[in-house]
């Protein structure tokens, strides 16, 4: 059950298939295995083994997906670190977790006695390891840390057999095959970069790196450059691209499966990414504490753009009240979900005895099993006891023509509790347009109280808004 295991038998069954392709490299698979034993040898040589915590700040090329596949190899546990994270930032993590040694680019600086830089590619000629992997599927992979965060997470332990489980729910509900070539345009530190890598070499497919940031034109050179059949985008990207479908055909026409991720995909750019980039789109709801939830494939896009989808392969998804009582279908409450994906190991290092997973999403299912998302548990605004759903505002926002991005957090208020404050990126529309707007289509307990127009919206590296910096800039109103 070990991930790295695989290898060898893409190895023996298709040597010269490509594995991984980055610039003008070309690792076939028999090749990866092999240097993923010479990176595990070189790491046995450095101290690491069964169980050693190990950061892995790299970037994103093809040594980040070897190291990671030789820490699994030896039964170590990965550490995953953002190598765009400050100095700080990465010590605030280290010094929480206290990993054996951090595996860094070259031209890192030191952070300690315990950072060790990768030797630049010495490694490569490291004598293979050649003790078979270790462990089964109990054994721990990686601290799954949660997207984006800076400060010090509470990031849940993921195993072998867990990761493979969340693999089977994207090779059957995503349709990832073998025969498939992945084009990775997003980092690899964030949960869904490095999963749906690890998922094609596991399957013995081939990745295709692109390392972000990457321009909307020079992602399509690459795609017209390898041809993929999968990529994984997010939103942000998605408009981007957009921007440049003016032909008559799709824009990304030949690719089987683009699945969208990390944020909200509005059913409007639904709409316009099925018709000038693809047909072929799937949303992906997943989490880093869990992997996949749902998946909305290209035949239910239209016909129920408001939800993410049905539950993906092997989860079992509810909606409950704060007693954890299951709710009818149409109510409101919030969403669980459990599967042999979930990681049983939480943050805290205590397990899941009944393995339900709260992502802390509210959330309705209705009478098809369709899921539709109604904002955050945490985002709930309170005004004078109502409880008020910031995704239904942001989505009669977005449906104002003018508006590109919104989005509605809570304004401490000392008459009601909260008010309404609503984040705009917009053009050629007024304040006063968007508040007439907003009264023809909510109740006025739910329309904005306030309306900020802004260039753009703070966004993490998977392109979700972050609102929590949106909240900081409020005033407390009388």
């Amino acid at each position: 059950m070990n991930l790295a295991g695989y290898l060898a038998y893409h190895a023996l069954g298709r040597p010269r298939h490509p594995a991984i392709i980055e610039a003008e490299r070309t690792i076939a698979h028999a090749e990866l295995d092999l240097l993923v034993r010479r990176a595990a040898g070189w790491l046995r040589g450095q101290g690491i083994g069964p169980g050693s915590l190990v950061g892995l700040r790299l970037a994103d090329h093809a040594a980040h997906l070897i190291h990671l596949l030789a820490l699994a190899r030896l039964g170590a546990v990965a550490l995953p670190l953002d190598w765009r994270w400050t100095r700080a930032e990465v010590e605030r993590v280290t010094e929480r977790f206290a990993p054996r040694l951090v595996l860094g680019e070259a031209q890192g600086e030191l952070l300690s006695d315990t950072y060790q830089v990768a030797p630049g590619r010495i490694w490569e000629d490291a004598a293979p390891d050649s003790a078979p992997p270790f462990g089964d599927a109990d054994t721990k992979l990686l601290i799954s840390l949660s997207s984006g965060t800076t400060g010090v997470p509470r990031g849940p332990t993921v195993t072998h057999g867990e990761m493979l489980a969340r693999f089977m729910t994207q090779w059957v509900s995503l349709g990832f095959n073998g025969a498939d070539r992945y084009l990775c345009a997003t980092p690899l530190y964030f949960g869904a970069g490095r999963s749906f890598c690890l998922s094609h070499l596991v399957a013995g497919a081939t990745v295709c790196l692109l390392p972000p940031p990457v321009e909307s034109g020079a992602l399509l050179e690459a795609v017209a450059r390898w041809q993929p059949s999968v990529m994984f985008l997010v939103p942000t990207q998605l408009r981007r691209l957009l921007e440049l479908a003016t032909g008559s055909a799709p824009l990304l026409g030949a690719l089987r499966v683009l699945v969208s991720s990390g944020a909200a995909l509005h059913a409007d750019e639904r709409d316009a990414v099925l018709a000038r980039l693809t047909p072929n789109l799937f949303d992906y709801y997943a989490s880093t504490e869990g992997g996949g939830i749902s998946v909305l494939p290209p035949a239910d896009q239209r016909a129920h753009a408001g939800s993410v989808g049905r539950p993906a392969f092997a989860v079992e998804v509810q909606v409950v009240d704060d007693d954890e009582r299951p709710l009818p279908p149409g109510a409101v409450g919030r969403l669980r979900y459990r599967g042999p994906g979930v990681a049983a190991e939480r943050g805290d290092g205590a397990r899941r005895p009944d393995g339900w997973f709260y992502p802390g999403d509210l959330a309705a299912l209705d009478q098809e099993g369709f899921l539709v998302l109604k904002g955050r548990a945490v985002d709930v605004i309170i005004r004078g006891g109502v409880n008020i759903y910031p995704g239904e505002i942001e989505q009669v926002l977005l449906a104002h023509p003018g508006v590109r991005e919104a989005a509605v957090v809570g304004q401490p208020s000392r008459a009601r509790g909260e008010e309404v404050a609503a984040f705009v990126v917009a053009e050629a529309v007024s304040e006063g347009a968007l508040h007439r707007h907003c009264e023809a289509r909510l109740a006025p307990y739910k329309r904005p109280r306030t309306i900020f127009m802004l260039d753009e919206l703070p966004k993490s590296g998977l392109g979700k808004i972050l609102k929590d910096r949106l909240a900081a800039t409020l005033e407390t109103l009388p």
